[in-house]
């Protein structure tokens, strides 16, 4: 007897008969024992069995790619096992066993408010309204709630968690960052609400989604290197935001017994105000400086230098201060590419006719808009284009005793603090929010901020690993992730199995399970 071809758990066989003739067949073997499945033919000449050999080849594909033409007692028992099982026995894990794995990790399973937890897993996993987490948590984990327990919940929610939610993250922040947090970035951003209806908190003011018709709330966010939550408020839409930084930073200093950390924010922070609270209060700082806004002789000699690439302007000024300026060509770009831009869309307003003497003011564009005569609104080109000497150009306002390059470097990781913006807002749909009361949407940014934090951890390991794998992506990847539970005939035992994951979904899961 010879084996000539494996295929799939079948083989070809050449078996030598007593007439001296061979035999051609496709058997298969099973407990030891071999199985005819097909005698393809019988051949005395080389010719023949070669011929009938290469028939049996192309049989046997036909026969894999069908299956077995018989079902073995194995078969019967694993269709019989299957044949018990329906839906409720499938359930979709990844949330849980990925994000889930992280909340835990990062602290925040101590808070033992299951509901609270369902709220931030799905947050993660499907970013949607309260109704619609209802419906997926019913749906993919099994997990029965009313939406009227929910928003039961949300009304205590902040009173009772925001407090222990914001230590949990400090507590992770500074062991992420081994302890040192002596520099700290803080930001806001605008909220807007779809109803037009203002109250106490929810109020028409400048909106950097561009939507000032509509009510806003102000967000602000305090983070530390590389974007790592430290802690979080909200604030009336139409304040100033400049009015925010110095009760935001001492409430936050005094909460976690911050050593005067230095202090980075962006130009719309900058003001007299903050600036003479900060060094009262002995803070150091970095803010992005408005150089069109500096005094003439400032501007003439920020100017009069026609900085290059990666060259440095450095002008002492009053208490201890300078100002820096940097310029960088890539900047120019983005620049000319912006205000061109913004030029666009003014001409598109202008031609519609619908513009006022109350759009002519300082207010982003509108300041290119002059009055012709007494009624015509035309765009002033002469101003747009002599604000072509700025592009490239970046100030930055400071009393550190830092390296000028230290202070610009240090200023360039706000950029963390904007993508964790950007990350709230697009993968986890902070906005829209469809909450009308106070106590609600103060609840939403609590669940929102905690995503996050699980967001920023999970990122981390994903780049420590040197994953290719996008925290979108991971999301995605959570949602086909399944679990089967059965029960055993005999002994009645109920036992749970995760199924086979593809590739991505076992690296995710490898990683995961790795560093927490």
């Amino acid at each position: 007897m010879g084996v000539a071809c494996l295929y799939l758990g079948m083989f070809i066989r050449k078996l030598r008969n007593r007439s001296g003739s061979i035999s051609v067949q496709i058997i298969t073997k099973a407990s030891g024992k071999y199985r005819v499945v097909k005698t393809i033919g019988c051949g005395h000449s080389e010719q023949d069995v070669e011929k009938f050999f290469y028939l049996a080849k192309q049989e046997l594909e036909r026969i894999s790619s069908q299956g077995k033409l018989f079902i073995s007692e194995n078969d019967t028992v694993v269709e019989q096992v299957f044949s018990t099982l329906g839906n409720a026995n499938v359930h979709t894990v990844g949330p849980e066993i990925i994000f889930g794995k992280i909340y835990d990790n990062i602290g925040f399973g101590i808070l033992q408010e299951e509901l609270f937890r369902h709220l931030v897993i799905a947050r993660l996993a499907f970013p949607l309204s309260k109704l619609k987490t209802i419906e997926y948590l019913y749906r993919f984990q099994g997990v029965t709630l009313d939406l009227d327990s929910v928003y039961r919940f949300l009304d205590k929610l902040n009173d009772q968690l925001k407090g222990q939610v914001e230590q949990i993250a400090f507590a992770h922040t500074l062991k992420v960052l081994t302890g040192n947090i002596s520099v700290v970035f803080y930001d806001m951003t605008t909220l807007y609400f779809e109803a037009s209806d203002e109250d106490d908190l929810r109020k028409m003011g400048f909106s950097k989604d561009g939507k000032n018709q509509n009510p806003q709330i102000f967000l602000g966010l305090l983070v530390g290197l590389g974007g790592y939550a430290i802690g979080y408020d909200i604030f009336e839409g139409n304040i100033y935001e400049g009015h925010t930084l110095i009760p935001f930073i001492e409430k936050i200093s005094k909460k976690f017994n911050l050593n005067k950390p230095v202090v980075v924010a962006d130009a719309g922070l900058l003001s007299k105000d903050n600036i003479k609270a900060l060094a009262e209060k002995d803070y150091e700082y970095i803010i992005g400086a408005r150089l069109k806004n500096e005094p003439e002789r400032i501007k003439k000699k920020i100017l009069e230098k026609q900085l290059g690439e990666e060259q440095l302007l450095t002008i002492n000024k009053q208490h201890n201060t300078r100002l820096i300026v940097s310029y960088a060509t890539n900047r120019a770009a983005k620049d000319e590419h912006t205000r061109t831009r913004g030029l666009n869309r003014l001409e598109k307003r202008v031609k519609s006719g619908k513009l006022t003497k109350s759009n002519i003011n300082n207010k982003g564009y509108n300041k290119y808009l002059k009055l012709h005569g007494d009624i015509t609104i035309e765009i002033d080109y002469d101003k747009f284009n002599n604000d072509k000497i700025w592009d490239g150009l970046k100030g930055y306002i400071t009393n550190t005793k830092l390296h000028d390059k230290q202070v610009i470097e240090n200023y360039k990781n706000l950029w963390f603090i904007e993508k964790a913006f950007r990350m709230s807002k697009t993968d986890l749909r902070i906005r829209p929010i469809y909450h009308r009361l106070r106590n609600r949407i103060e609840a939403h940014i609590c669940i929102a901020f905690t995503a996050y934090c699980v967001y920023k951890e999970l990122e981390r390991v994903l780049y420590k690993e040197k994953s290719t794998i996008s925290l979108r992506t991971a999301a995605e990847l959570t949602h086909s992730m399944y679990q089967i539970t059965y029960s055993l005939p005999e002994s009645k035992h109920v036992k749970s199995q995760l199924l086979k994951m593809d590739d991505q979904q076992a690296e995710l899961y490898r990683i995961v399970a790795k560093n927490f």
